[in-house]
């Protein structure tokens, strides 16, 4: 009986954090602003690293109790602040994502070119675990890519996703009346099968998408014909065949990444490594992901639903064998 109980209390949290009334203000979670701290160095002129960690998203995170600014937001804000700041002279990107939506992920690309266009600083992209897809696309403004010896990248490519319910909606005796102007308004809809039209005329659109994401991939990589063709096939590479297709520039690892870009930046040794955290940590280093959106993010009861099952139907730069199921 207890354990009904518990379980009834649990679901009614959960439907709870899922209603479109205010949510409840238990906590203050407003964020505290980005500070700069070094991570090593004393010279005058500075690398910023920022890190690009999970789904590529500008829509911003849900949590029970709270909700944290998005990935593109967070990366936009530290590219705006690093704007402001004449001596930081090179940005090392560091970066583990299977990739996220198109326009996320062109909207970071776009914000990358920009900042390069408008501080003439160098770019540089350390890939840790996985830069796939949106991920790797958001790379390419970079003045070079290194990946680390066991890096998955690649994922050159478009997927579109949508859930279909037909199926279960027939079994549970469930159906859906549409009334509409056009025969494809409801293209794609998850209440019925889709036509062989109405797949052509999605596979149009993915192919107008991955056809941008290529020539985006021959404009800063310039790639043969042959390593096109491969890459093109949308499949994932390790770091050794990523170097042969000239998908990256070197393998190493984060401090190989950020002397090449003191290198590149033409900057001293002594250049200071800097992040910017909304909080303090003892010891401090390269492997930190990233600061806490806020000073008091705590939440009761935390429901981890899988990235697949939060994801909403349209087009992805993703890969989807890589989507985080913890």
């Amino acid at each position: 009986m207890k354990k009904f109980f518990f379980l009834t209390a649990l679901c009614s949290l959960f439907l709870l954090s899922a209603c479109s009334a205010p949510r409840l203000n238990i906590f203050d979670t407003t964020p505290n602003p980005l500070r700069e701290f070094t991570l090593e160095g004393k010279g005058q002129n500075k690398i910023l690293i920022i890190p690009i960690n999970g789904m590529i998203s500008d829509s911003p995170k849900q949590g029970l109790f709270d909700t944290a600014p998005s990935l593109v937001e967070q990366v936009v804000v530290q590219l705006n602040k690093a704007q402001n700041d004449s001596s930081i002279k090179a940005v090392l990107l560091k970066v583990n994502s299977s990739g996220g939506t198109i326009t996320a992920s062109d909207l970071l690309y776009h914000e990358i070119v920009s900042y390069k266009a408008k501080t003439g600083n160098k770019i540089g992209v350390i890939m840790m675990d996985l830069a796939a897809s949106g991920a790797y696309y958001i790379s390419l403004p970079a003045d070079f890519i290194m990946a680390h010896p066991t890096t998955i990248t690649g994922s050159v490519g478009v997927i579109f996703m949508r859930p279909k319910v037909v199926g279960l909606m027939g079994k549970v005796g469930l159906g859906v009346e549409v009334s509409k102007s056009g025969k494809n308004k409801d293209m794609g809809s998850p209440f019925r099968e889709s036509n062989d039209e109405e797949n052509m005329l999605m596979q149009k659109t993915v192919d107008v998408f991955a056809g941008r994401f290529t020539n985006l991939v021959q404009k800063h990589r310039k790639l043969d014909d042959a390593s096109l063709k491969e890459v093109s096939t949308a499949r994932v590479f390790v770091a050794d065949d990523a170097l042969r297709l000239k998908l990256i520039d070197k393998i190493g690892y984060i401090r190989d990444a950020v002397k090449e870009t003191r290198t590149i930046a033409g900057l001293a040794d002594n250049a200071r490594v800097v992040v910017y955290r909304r909080n303090d940590i003892p010891e401090d280093n390269y492997y930190r992901a990233l600061a806490p959106d806020a000073s008091a993010n705590v939440a009761l009861i935390n429901i981890g639903l899988p990235e697949i099952l939060k994801a909403r139907a349209g087009f992805y730069y993703l890969w989807p064998g890589a989507i985080n199921f913890e």
